[in-house]
């Protein structure tokens, strides 16, 4: 029997990518779980696995081919002992989870399922806030199954201001894709009620080319999703953003006294690690920045987690790796932590589900330059810290001007859920604890 590999769901609003290596030929024998192909997402790199054992018969892909989301990848020949076997009848979703997990969390493949179910539970419960079946519902998400549809196929949806759920489904087991939605908008279907929506087309540009000459270059994956995600973020949110600045000269001593130290550990010692220290204790103290507003339900949801994004600048474009559980580590975890994903997400290790889920994000210009920025949320969160470039100046203390490291801090925050003076209190509070770090232990 001849059993097909597809492109399996690999993450949220991840629907195509690029083949980087074709790792197998026709004629070989693969185990299940063979990697056969390394397949590049918009921001990271994963590896596809082979979901049965057999021989290789096609091949019908070439290194550098675009593919979606349940693209045909190769056709394997199998027997009745391997189609009956336990393994093979796991779904493709189950085992790039399995896969890319276990190389990254180093645990039991039964721990990986485990933890991936239990992601992909917590991810369905903060759909809700996405208006992942629009907003408005009588029943709230939580309480409903699943749409039988692809993650890519409910943003769609979304998109059009559409209720997945009104949707009648014409694929296997009455499974919805992108053309049953268009069908579904094209015969009349109504939209799901209120709330603001995404354009599902900008306007036409001009022919610039009337002008003068012209060069179009086709937009890279990342940018590509970078301008979407923040064109979302921005219409989303109404934006507002609190300045602010931090004596940071003490702060300054202490990560040149400990930086060496931790420097021979393989670790370096940064601004954004204690930034993000301290944030991860802002975020518990005043907890409407760890939040996210429904407003189809008429409810905030406070998240009982600190998932802290940190900006990566890469070569392919702006990346966030999120560290979790940042309020339980130190400041050299955080430090490495940091170095670790920064590392990968420019090498193209890094993996989709570790930039999923933040719930508060950091972004430090300060190695580039700058005097200040204002930073975009990313929707659905609350809020988003920007840091600029350190500048000493002379500061009035004790009867006379006095050199001071000061850095420069700007907030910006969703004006739904946070208003002005809650924020000039977080940030203030922020820029104390850079100034007296021991203030982070009085409460």
């Amino acid at each position: 029997m001849i059993e097909e590999v597809r492109i399996p769901e690999i993450s949220e609003n991840v629907t195509s990518g690029k083949v980087v290596k074709v790792l197998v030929q026709v004629g070989e024998t693969v185990e299940i779980d063979d990697i056969l192909i390394e397949f590049e997402t918009e921001k990271a790199l994963v590896e596809i696995p082979s979901t049965a054992y057999g021989k290789i018969v096609e091949i019908p892909i070439s290194e550098g081919q675009e593919l979606k989301v349940g693209d045909l990848i190769a056709k394997i020949e199998t027997s009745d002992q391997n189609e009956t076997s336990k393994t093979a009848d796991e779904p493709a979703e189950a085992k790039v989870h399995k896969k890319t997990k276990a190389s990254s969390e180093r645990v039991s493949d039964d721990s990986d399922e485990e933890k991936a179910t239990t992601r992909k539970s917590s991810r369905d419960i903060d759909q809700s806030t996405r208006k992942d079946d629009g907003p408005g519902q009588s029943e709230p998400e939580t309480k409903r199954p699943p749409a039988p549809a692809a993650p890519s196929v409910r943003r769609f949806a979304r998109e059009l201001g559409v209720d997945i759920y009104q949707v009648q489904g014409h694929g296997p087991g009455g499974r919805i894709s992108e053309d049953d939605v268009k069908a579904f908008v094209k015969q009349g279907g109504a939209a799901a009620p209120s709330g603001p929506t995404i354009p599902a087309h900008e306007p036409s540009l001009p022919d610039f080319s009337r002008w003068g000459e012209i060069e179009p270059v086709e937009l890279p994956a990342v940018r590509r999703l970078t301008a979407q995600s923040t064109a979302t973020s921005w219409q989303m949110v109404p934006h507002v953003t609190q300045f602010d600045r931090s004596d940071i000269t003490l702060l300054e001593s202490f990560l040149k006294n400990k930086g060496a130290k931790l420097q021979r550990r393989g670790i370096k010692l940064t601004v954004t690690a204690v930034v993000a220290k301290v944030c991860a204790a802002a975020l518990l103290k005043f907890p409407r920045f760890n939040a996210s507003i429904d407003m189809g339900g008429n409810r905030l949801i406070f998240k009982k987690y600190v998932h802290i994004g940190v900006a990566v600048d890469t070569e392919r474009g702006l990346l966030v790796p999120v560290i979790r559980n940042a309020d339980g580590k130190s400041i050299s975890e955080l430090a490495a932590d940091i170095s670790d994903l920064a590392e990968r997400a420019r090498n193209k290790k890094i993996k989709p589900d570790e930039m999923e889920g933040g719930s508060f994000t950091i972004s430090n210009q300060g190695g580039i330059g700058g005097t200040q920025f204002t930073p975009i949320v990313m929707w659905p969160q609350a809020a988003i810290l920007g840091i600029s470039r350190t500048a000493v100046e002379p500061l009035y203390l004790d009867g006379a001007f006095q050199p001071r490291s000061m850095l420069p801090l700007a907030l910006s925050y969703d004006h739904r859920i946070i208003d002005g003076a809650d924020a000039a209190r977080f940030l203030r509070w922020i820029c104390e604890c850079l100034e007296q770090p021991f203030n982070l232990h009085l409460d």
